[in-house]
């Protein structure tokens, strides 16, 4: 492959504090090796977002022995990557089906040595759920919130506890919630002080913003 296809970022942590990281979508496995191969003679370590089970398993067999796959999340690492903090981010989903980008999210944070706690299917649909874990979220300094359908969770949630609020609207939804962009709406508009709003399903940037 030509060495045009990437280039690397070897500057943005010094210049932003965060590493960088590759989006795998669309990349081929021949580019997605080089990048990995090319990280690892750099010594750097690397994070790739949205690296598919398939395209995982297209890879060779060398460049997915130096990577730290996790398929719930879609991301993996390679290099080596600091201990966890003491957690200090609270990672919330409305429902079962929106834990991909909250494990996204969590990924993130770990790679970036960042600690954090997941509090998983506690949604408004039984706001007994997210009543019982209330005072617990409310111990974080910050909170990711990550709901489809109708995004109630972001308003309900930044109404009770008072760390930083960054909601990620998911693609959970059918009919006029469609692919989160009701929950992206709502999320936009609440009229919760100071939510902090993500792309649909960009747990990675609520991550980073975190």
């Amino acid at each position: 492959m030509s060495s045009d296809d990437f280039r690397f970022d070897v500057d943005r942590e010094q210049r932003i504090g965060l590493p960088e990281a590759v989006f795998a979508e669309g990349k081929t496995a021949e580019q997605l090796a080089a990048v990995v191969r090319g990280a690892g003679e750099r010594g750097a370590p690397l994070l790739i977002t949205r690296l598919r089970e398939d395209a995982h398993a297209a890879l060779p067999a060398d460049v997915q022995a130096a990577l730290d796959y996790d398929p719930g999340s879609s991301t993996a690492f390679c290099g080596t990557i600091d201990e966890p903090t003491p957690p200090r981010v609270a990672v919330v989903t409305a429902g079962t089906v929106d834990l991909p980008p909250a494990r996204e999210a969590m990924r993130t944070l770990a790679f970036h040595g960042a600690g954090a706690t997941l509090f998983a299917d506690i949604g408004v649909a039984g706001l007994w759920r997210l009543l019982e874990r209330k005072d617990e979220i409310a111990a974080f300094p910050i909170v990711i919130a990550v709901a489809g359908m109708e995004g109630a969770l972001f308003s309900v949630l930044d109404g009770l506890v008072p760390g930083v609020m960054i909601a990620v609207p998911s693609s959970n939804g059918y009919g006029v919630a469609e692919q989160g962009r009701l929950a992206l709406h709502a999320a936009l508009s609440s009229c919760a002080p100071g939510v902090v709003v993500c792309n649909i399903d960009n747990g990675y940037g609520a991550a980073c913003a975190a």
